[in-house]
C-alpha cells in the first residue's frame, strides 16, 4: 500500500475582500519539522493577523491543526480536510492571512482557508511512494533489448545502467509485482541472468 505526500515546498495566494491569504506547503516527516515549519512562517509573517495550520504525519498516524485566532473550525479544519481529501500525508501546510478589514463570516472562511490550502497543494510536486524492491540484474549484452522491451511494462524505475563486461541494470520495481518480474526475466533469458533483490524500501513512482 503506497501514500501519496508533496516534495520540498511551495506556496501560492489571493485575495479575498481585501484579506490576502498564503498558502504554504512543505514536506514533513516528524512532528518537530512541522513545527519548526509553522515557527518559520510565523516569523516570516510576523505582521499577518492569522497563521492557520493543520499537519498530517504517516509513522505516527497524527493529525493537529490549529485556528490560530479565528472562530473555532473556520481555519485549522478546513485545512486539514483538503489534507484529508487530498489523501496526502507527511505534509505541513500553513495559511497566512492579512486582514483587509472586512469580515468573511464563518462560511466565507472557511470556504477562503480551503482555498488557499488548494492553491499550496496544487502548486506543490507530488509523490507517490510505493513499497518496493530494488533489483540489481547482471545479463550479457544480447539479452539487453530483451529487457528494455519487459521491463517498461512493469512501470519500473530505473536507478542505474553499467556497460561493462556484463550489462548491468539496478531499478526498483513495486513490491506486488517483484515476483511475477523476476520470474519473466529469468524465463526470458534462459536463466542467464543473475538477480540480487532487496526488499521493503520505499520510493517515489510519481
Amino acid at each position: 500500500m503506497g501514500y501519496l505526500t508533496v516534495s520540498g515546498h511551495s506556496s501560492d495566494s489571493f485575495t479575498e475582500k481585501k484579506s490576502e491569504f498564503i498558502g504554504y506547503i512543505c514536506h514533513v516527516e516528524s512532528e518537530e519539522e512541522a513545527v519548526a515549519f509553522i515557527n518559520a512562517i510565523k516569523a516570516k509573517n510576523r505582521k499577518a493577523r492569522h497563521n492557520v495550520y493543520a499537519y498530517r504525519l504517516r509513522a505516527s498516524n497524527l493529525s493537529r491543526y490549529s485556528d490560530d485566532g479565528e472562530p473555532q473550525g473556520t481555519g485549522g479544519v478546513p485545512v486539514l480536510d483538503v489534507l484529508n481529501k487530498e489523501g496526502l500525508v507527511d505534509v505541513c501546510v500553513v495559511v497566512t492571512r492579512y486582514f483587509g478589514g472586512v469580515l468573511l463570516g464563518a462560511n466565507g472562511l472557511v470556504r477562503a482557508y480551503s482555498h488557499a490550502c488548494k492553491i499550496a497543494v496544487d502548486s506543490a510536486q507530488r509523490q507517490e511512494f510505493c513499497e518496493c524492491s530494488l533489483i540489481e540484474a547482471v545479463t550479457d549484452y544480447n539479452m539487453y533489448s530483451k529487457l528494455s522491451f519487459l521491463l517498461p511494462k512493469f512501470g519500473v524505475k530505473m536507478k542505474d545502467e553499467l556497460f561493462e563486461e556484463n550489462v548491468k541494470l539496478s531499478f526498483f520495481v513495486k513490491a506486488e509485482q517483484c515476483d511475477e518480474l523476476k520470474k519473466e526475466l529469468t524465463e526470458l533469458t534462459n536463466g542467464r541472468i543473475v538477480i540480487d533483490e532487496t526488499d521493503g524500501l520505499w520510493e517515489d513512482f510519481a
